[in-house]
């Protein structure tokens, strides 16, 4: 591990048909592949460091959502986790890949819960990386406060410093990593530092009024569809999306689940912290 990750890029067509992206990492294992599902306004390059230093061990297929990265943007009505499935499966089609681990960071989690539901066949395990089926309105009001808003900086030092403001948890970050973690959120676009999503996005999320006044959607149902696979799911320290409490009932439910705690970190952990490492060690070694 650490060696460097080359990958193959993918274009697809999705259904509607929209332009998408995809990135194949290659490896000489004939293990399951992993399939990662980002969070909500990210890329293909919040899993650089995994593919690094997973690096030839196991196969590994990232994607782009519709309206993220190098993917097209599309109708915002369609900018929907159940949509994003149907483009991640339209992948996997693509590439003849007939299961899949998932590794799912925050909205990729939420995917994975759907596809256990409606597709268990091709689904063999679950990595949750600072997710759950509850959503801490907390979380919601957060991300309600940034996004869809475009974002300008004249330099990454700018942009890593609009991020530490934006993600509390990470005060262990050095300026390097913040700069690194920059260069994975945003794009350099005509001379300009960017937002790297549309930000038609924050027409399909809910309003500051609609998270006070709406319930939390009741997602135990599409938890419980995990319940015949090895789930292994990682909590932020210092999360304010995924709660211990919410954790502590995820293991209740799911007797298998195992739960780490990864240190220094907000929402969401990179995987390549060493606690992550450890635990996705463990997890690999079983799916």
């Amino acid at each position: 591990m650490g060696a460097s990750a080359s990958h193959r890029d993918i274009h697809f067509t999705s259904a509607d048909g929209l332009a998408l992206y995809g990135r194949d990492y290659p490896a000489e294992s004939d293990a399951t592949p992993l399939l990662c599902l980002t969070g909500l306004t990210r890329n293909v390059r919040d899993f650089e460091p995994l593919a690094q230093w997973l690096a030839g061990t196991r196969r590994l297929i990232a994607m782009d959502y519709r309206g993220r990265g190098r993917s097209a943007y599309g109708d915002p009505k369609t900018y929907r986790p159940d949509v994003e499935l149907a483009d991640a499966l339209r992948l996997l089609d693509e590439l003849d890949i007939e299961r899949v681990n998932v590794v799912g960071t925050s909205r990729g989690g939420i995917i994975a819960m759907i596809m256990a539901a409606q597709f268990p066949q091709r689904l063999t395990g679950v990595l949750l990386n600072d997710v759950g089926p509850v959503i801490e309105k907390a979380s919601l009001r957060r991300i309600r406060s940034y996004l869809g808003k475009e974002a300008v900086f004249a330099s990454w030092a700018e942009a890593a410093a609009s991020l530490k403001q934006n993600h509390p948890g990470f005060e262990s970050l050095t300026t390097t990593e913040w700069l690194a973690y920059a260069r994975r959120v945003f794009i350099e676009k005509a001379g300009r530092i960017t937002n790297d999503y549309d930000l038609r996005l924050a027409e399909a999320f809910p309003t500051d009024e609609e998270i006070e006044k709406a319930e939390s959607p009741d997602l135990w149902p599409l938890f419980d569809t995990l319940l015949a696979v090895p789930v292994t799911v990682l909590r932020a320290e210092h999360s304010d999306l995924l709660s211990e409490a919410t954790v502590a009932q995820m293991k209740k439910r799911h007797s298998q689940l195992v739960a780490h705690t990864i240190r220094n970190r907000g929402h969401v952990p990179f995987l390549d912290e060493p606690d992550a490492r450890a635990a996705i060690r463990s997890w690999l070694a079983v799916v």
